[in-house]
């Protein structure tokens, strides 16, 4: 696939959009030779597809869950919206994601979010809580700061210390699983803003600095094994609840990494061809390049890019 073919296909999926092409496409330049895969980036294809073709270029499900391991997955369910308006995770692709863990041994799946809206609506509305039971998972609440435990942040500029939910410290391993979309004070919601689900006290993030913050958090100990960043419908403003289907573009991408900075560097250009969204007005990215947590230099990565049938 060149880059006119992915440009057009893009376009079609946007239903009439107009794809800005200015560096945004230096992301899905693939490097060749036999090193490993840092991130996968697939275009096209539903989410279960997406992700069974991106997982099997970084090795497969088991080389990151283990048999007998209890695992959580953190996908975006903040919002008591239904899946078409974008503002929460696929639930196929979380469900996806459950039962490859399932496949690969886990004794457990846990799905969570501390919600903004009310969590029993936001489980139901969004499909997700349907969807994990379906596939033999399990569903947590996070509405009470009892599932919470006070966990230390030395390499924190801002934010030192929070809470976090014991899903999430109890586990074996975490998958992050955010959905990429448009945020009215981050600019961006990503994998490293999806991590504001898993504490109790948001509210410093909103009166100190979000962007410092949301790096800051990013640094706990426990970080995910897997981020998988949910593109298949694109909330593109009026985020991150977003009012109608108008706000929402069918893009069909999906893009997997360990690297969180990496992840959503190449998420955050991605959207840059629905709106213009310069890096820099990403604050978090480069603040968590700063702190280690990954790079934003891509073209030093091995980036495997597909495009689904």
């Amino acid at each position: 696939m060149d880059r006119k073919q992915f440009l057009r296909t893009l376009a079609l999926a946007g239903a009439a959009i107009t794809v800005k092409s200015k560096g945004g496409m230096d992301l899905m330049a693939q490097s060749q030779g036999k090193k490993p895969v840092d991130l996968v980036a697939v275009m096209g294809g539903e989410p279960e597809e997406m992700f069974r073709q991106a997982i099997e270029e970084l090795g497969g499900i088991s080389k990151f869950i283990k048999k007998g391991w209890k695992v959580t997955v953190k996908p975006n369910i903040g919002w008591d919206k239904a899946p078409e308006l974008a503002g929460n995770t696929n639930p196929k692709l979380v469900a996806e994601i459950v039962r490859q863990c399932f496949q690969a041994g886990a004794k457990e799946v846990t799905v969570f979010d501390h919600t903004c809206d009310d969590w029993i609506k936001c489980y139901r509305n969004s499909g997700i809580e349907a969807a994990i039971k379906a596939a033999g998972g399990k569903m947590a609440p996070a509405n009470e700061e009892s599932y919470y435990r006070k966990v230390q942040l030395p390499l924190g500029k801002k934010l030192t210390s929070t809470k976090v939910h014991e899903a999430i410290l109890d586990c074996d391993a975490w998958i992050n699983v955010p959905v990429l979309k448009h945020h009215g004070g981050a600019n961006l919601s990503i994998s490293m803003k999806n991590y504001m689900g898993i504490i109790w006290d948001r509210r410093i993030f909103h009166r100190t600095d979000m962007q410092q913050c949301i790096a800051d958090v990013c640094t706990m100990e426990k970080k995910p094994v897997l981020n998988v960043v949910d593109a298949y419908r694109t909330m593109k403003t009026n985020g991150p609840q977003g009012r109608t289907t108008a706000d929402v573009v069918d893009t069909k991408g999906l893009f997997i990494s360990k690297d969180i900075v990496a992840v959503d560097t190449a998420a955050a250009k991605f959207f840059g061809q629905i709106r213009d969204m310069p890096l820099e007005n990403v604050g978090h990215l480069a603040k968590g390049q700063m702190l280690g947590l990954g790079t934003m230099e891509l073209d030093k990565l091995n980036i495997k890019r597909i495009k689904l049938g």
